[in-house]
């Protein structure tokens, strides 16, 4: 009897209209969203020229699209071979940054979830509270500190200063099952620029965000290959997206 009563309200003229609108709702979003990664995707087949006389433009004229900036960024000269030292540079720093940061903010997580103490909640207000420090009030103690370290211009200095992430403690004691943490630290060691920009000096050691930018030149003449390999460089998280998204829509629906 309640299962028809169910059945019933999903089909009333008010549900149905609801349905509507939220769909075209969701339906725009997605629109809207979508746009700038295929107006990139478009723009990285387009030459130079065409991109500084259209921008970032959805623009499906064929006799525009070529595939010399992917042929360019592939073919083994010397900004190819610097692109791929780069990216190989940010892949290894992201990968070690995922795997101690989940080490580390586990082991904090876990103490503050499974052990009662006093000052606990204390302590966890604490952690939280520091993710409203802005990174540029830290930044120059940090880098007095690695200067200190004798880390400067290594690895190790971009990746230390990140290992204890009061977001991912937070999201591990919320979601202890539920929320991939690994993506959380992910994105935010691929994207990095601000701090591997102070740390790294040498241009061998520097991260794919950092050695993109250094394609641009007054003229602007780098920016097809420069949006060619920032395609390419999304392709990482966007396969990590890919495989946890079922992690990611249960972890941020849990509880609701």
């Amino acid at each position: 009897m309640a299962d028809t009563k169910q059945k019933d309200l999903t089909h009333t003229p008010s549900h149905i209209v609801k349905s509507i609108l939220g769909t075209g709702l969701f339906a725009v979003l997605c629109i809207v969203i979508a746009f700038p990664l295929l107006a990139g995707l478009m723009a990285s087949f387009r030459p130079g020229t065409e991109l500084i006389r259209k921008g970032l433009a959805i623009d499906l004229n064929p006799s525009t699209m070529t595939l010399s900036n992917y042929a360019y960024l592939f073919g083994g000269n010397e900004d190819s071979r610097k692109y791929f030292m780069w990216y190989k540079n940010s892949l290894l720093i992201t990968f070690f940054s995922v795997v101690l940061t989940l080490i580390i903010c586990y082991f904090v997580a876990y103490g503050l979830t499974m052990y009662d103490f006093r000052l606990k909640n204390l302590l966890f207000t604490l952690v939280i509270a520091t993710m409203m420090v802005p990174f540029e009030i830290l930044m120059l103690p940090m880098y007095k500190e690695i200067i200190a370290l004798h880390l400067i211009d290594t690895y190790v200095g971009v990746i230390i200063t990140g290992l204890c992430s009061a977001s991912t403690i937070f999201f591990f004691r919320q979601y202890l099952s539920g929320l991939p943490k690994e993506l959380l630290s992910a994105m935010g060691a691929w994207n990095a620029i601000l701090w591997p920009l102070l740390v790294l000096k040498g241009a061998q050691k520097f991260t794919l965000p950092i050695g993109l930018n250094t394609l641009l030149t007054p003229y602007g003449n780098n920016y097809d290959v420069l949006i060619a390999g920032s395609m390419f460089g999304i392709l990482p998280i966007f396969v990590i997206f890919l495989l946890f998204q079922k992690y990611i829509i249960d972890g941020m629906t849990a509880g609701t």
